[in-house]
């Protein structure tokens, strides 16, 4: 497949790009090898042509301990909050629910 300037430039259009005639020139020979790799990788045969189940990754991950450690704030709650009691937030109560 043949990549030119002028596509190059449509596809810069299409993803609002600003792509000068030089960068372009550039990117239309980038994109040509790039495209050219990805024919030759359609061209091999995979374990899928055979009929074989492909497995991907190691056969068995080994698990790691789960550990809950806190994550230190840079500052507490306390510095942040307008009103705090016993540790808790305060907070205004929402109109028409006032307390019976």
């Amino acid at each position: 497949m043949t990549i030119d300037r002028g596509t190059v430039q449509h596809i810069a259009r299409l993803a609002e790009l600003a792509v000068t005639d030089e960068e372009a020139h550039a990117l239309a020979g980038q994109l040509e090898r790039i495209v050219t790799f990805v024919e030759q990788l359609g061209e091999l045969e995979t374990a899928d042509d055979r009929g074989e189940a492909v497995v991907v990754g190691p056969a068995r991950t080994p698990l790691r301990d789960d550990v809950v450690a806190p994550i230190p704030m840079a500052r507490g709650p306390e510095a942040i909050a307008p009103v705090m009691q016993d540790g808790l937030f305060l907070v205004p109560r929402l109109g028409g629910m006032a307390a019976e």
